[in-house]
């Protein structure tokens, strides 16, 4: 098995950061108090999260476009614009249905992830980096319906 590169892995942790760190907030009051008189209030609570999982899951159809653009053709390419299209037209409605949406968009960009990775697109660690990445950010914004 080939190992997850040093540099995709510690830089695939620390964009886990906003998604604990929302999380955290919404547990603890007084973490979130803290953090909106230091940061500001969007970067406390699910605001954070959906903010940022927004983004990312924009950012990772650029990642699949990029495995795309190694020969799947059409189908690579339509597929590889999923995720940022659920993100922009399924995050609104309120902080729990963003939350629910994003986890959804997040599961099925691991999915997307697996089709990539099957047609020898993306790298041969590819699939254990996402699934661990995937594990904590669905926890994470499992959390914003939990709590």
């Amino acid at each position: 098995m080939t190992p997850i590169p040093r540099p995709a892995l510690l830089l695939g942790l620390a964009g886990l950061i906003p998604f604990l760190w929302g999380a955290l907030t919404v547990v603890l009051p007084g973490l979130a108090e803290w953090g909106t008189e230091v940061l500001g209030p969007r970067f406390v609570g699910p605001y954070v999260q959906l903010f940022y999982g927004a983004i990312i899951l924009a950012f990772m159809s650029g990642v699949l476009w990029g495995f795309a653009a190694q020969g799947s053709g059409w189908q690579g390419y339509a597929l590889s614009v999923l995720p940022a299209l659920w993100a922009f037209f399924m995050t609104g409605g309120g902080a729990d249905r963003a939350a629910a949406a994003l986890i959804v968009g997040f599961l099925g960009l691991l999915a997307l992830d697996r089709h990539y990775w099957k047609r020898g697109l993306a790298p041969q660690w590819w699939m254990r980096l996402r699934v661990l990445l995937t594990l904590v950010v669905v926890n994470a914004l499992a959390v914003d319906l939990i709590f």
